[in-house]
């Protein structure tokens, strides 16, 4: 049937709308995404970095930083409110102690970053490898205040522990923070950063860091943010002319993914939620629908045999825990 200009036959087929659906890609981020992982012995100050990076970096808005820090003034425990931040957990806030590993994110110009705030008691050793094995960077942090960095050094401290378990766990590249600068008992003392650096140094060395290429030491202070997002002032600490934290890490060469080899991801923890769910860092590869996966070493295929993978990733969680 034949139909003049302007016509409309009630029986064609309605016209399709042209316009394309937005792209999902365009969306996203196209920023690097980088794991930071924070380790080190209890009370250095790790989670009070974390949550000083996130103040600076606008991630908690300044309202809920007065809120905790009232809270953390009415139980007094004023210098914990920053840790607040990552601690959510009301027993980690009421013992001061990272439990679990507490995430954050914060953003630069160039890169997406995770945080990762591992605990640093050694009775929680298990939950920090989890954070490691998911880390591509690892932030060692050590307290300069008299004291603590013996404490945390010496046998039995979780500071030899934990640089160990950083580089078992695949982390490439070591930034050691000499936090505490501020304290009275150190006052921004080089001969103190110096003594700190050099009884730490030989043992980053054995384990295989490269002094040249893979560590590299900052003094700063997590309380007052000093040396984390601006560099410190010469009249506070003179003799230190390096970067600040957040600009160096954001400068670090660009990690070689892999995308295109074949998908490898170690796995390092698992939950039940509609299923089993594994969690690891993919050191390779990419994983999309429909993939067929092996769980090694024992070869066993992640298709419809939920129950035999259950069953191996049992035994690689113990075999890493």
């Amino acid at each position: 049937m034949e139909l003049d200009d302007g016509e409309v036959d009630g029986d064609a087929a309605p016209k399709v709308s042209k316009k394309k659906p937005p792209k999902v890609e365009e969306s996203r981020s196209k920023k690097e995404h980088v794991n930071v992982v924070f380790i080190g012995h209890v009370d250095a100050g790790k989670s009070t970095i974390g949550g000083q990076i996130m103040s600076l970096t606008g991630m908690v808005d300044k309202r809920t930083l007065e809120k905790y820090e009232r809270e953390a003034r009415e139980k007094s425990r004023e210098s914990w409110y920053l840790s607040w931040a990552l601690d959510t957990n009301q027993e980690e806030r009421d013992k001061g102690k990272t439990v679990e590993v507490g995430r954050a994110y914060f953003e630069t110009e160039k890169k997406h970053f995770t945080i990762l705030d591992a605990p640093g008691h050694k009775s929680f050793v298990p939950n920090m490898i989890g954070g490691a094995a998911q880390a591509d960077l690892a932030v060692l942090v050590i307290s300069a205040r008299k004291g603590e960095f013996e404490t945390g050094f010496d046998r039995g401290g979780q500071t030899r522990e934990h640089a160990m378990l950083a580089k078992t766990a695949g982390v490439k590249h070591l930034v050691v923070l000499v936090n505490k600068m501020d304290d009275p008992t150190v006052n921004w003392d080089l001969e103190r950063y110096n003594e700190c650096k050099d009884k730490i140094l030989p043992y980053l060395k054995k384990l295989g860091f490269n002094p040249i290429k893979d560590l590299t030491f900052m003094p700063v202070s997590g309380i007052t943010g000093q040396g984390l997002r601006e560099p410190i002032d010469d009249a506070t600490c003179p003799w230190y002319q390096g970067p600040a934290f957040i600009p160096f890490i954001d400068e670090l060469p660009s990690l070689n993914r892999k995308t295109d080899g074949p998908f490898i991801m170690p796995i390092v923890d698992k939950y039940k939620d509609m299923g089993t769910v594994l969690m690891g860092k993919v050191e390779s590869g990419c994983a999309k629908k429909g993939t067929n996966l092996l769980v090694m070493p024992n070869r066993v295929s992640m298709g419809n045999r939920v129950s035999s993978a259950q069953y191996l990733t049992k035994q690689v969680l113990q075999l890493i825990l």
